[in-house]
């Protein structure tokens, strides 16, 4: 397999940093969540957290299997206080949507390079965005829903935690 140009290469390591900048992110909300005896929540987004750390190493991985140079950067501190549980995944959603923007322009620019190798890593990401952002729309959905009683936060919560206990990545 030919050898990732600098452009691609710089353009994936960004991408890297995109991903372990979300880990962190999902890192502080599940400890957020954790501080709000939100047990199944801070599940859900410790899940999420390992699912970015994942993300990253795939990335990683295609870069040193392409004779590419790996280039670790500064990763910003997150956010660590929230108004409630629907405005931890409202911040979800619009992180993920900038994230999926970030990866459709990585996409253009392999394609512009026809780089089809790294085209063809980033449908896995791009088909992985569907479900990034559609569940934290479903989850705002029930949110809303549930309201502001106590009752149905702890059903959303216990919803939650039926992933935090299935297999990583459910």
């Amino acid at each position: 397999m030919p050898r990732v140009t600098k452009p691609i290469s710089d353009a994936l390591n960004d991408q890297i940093n995109r991903e372990l900048e979300s880990a962190y992110v999902y890192l502080a909300m599940s400890a957020w969540a954790d501080g709000k005896n939100l047990r199944g929540a801070a599940g859900w987004l410790r899940l999420q957290w390992e699912e970015e750390l994942q993300h990253a190493t795939k990335l990683i991985d295609y870069i040193a299997g392409r004779g590419g140079t790996v280039d670790l950067k500064a990763i910003t501190k997150p956010p660590a206080r929230y108004k409630d549980l629907l405005d931890v995944f409202r911040q979800v959603l619009k992180h993920e949507e900038a994230v999926t923007a970030a990866i459709n322009a990585l996409y253009g620019k392999a394609a512009r390079a026809r780089d089809y190798a790294t085209q063809a890593l980033l449908d896995w990401y791009v088909n992985e965005q569907v479900e990034e952002e559609n569940t934290p729309a479903e989850i705002i959905a029930m949110l809303e829903l549930a309201g502001d009683t106590p009752p149905g936060l702890l059903m959303v919560d216990q919803h939650l935690g039926e992933r935090s206990r299935a297999a990583p990545g459910a």
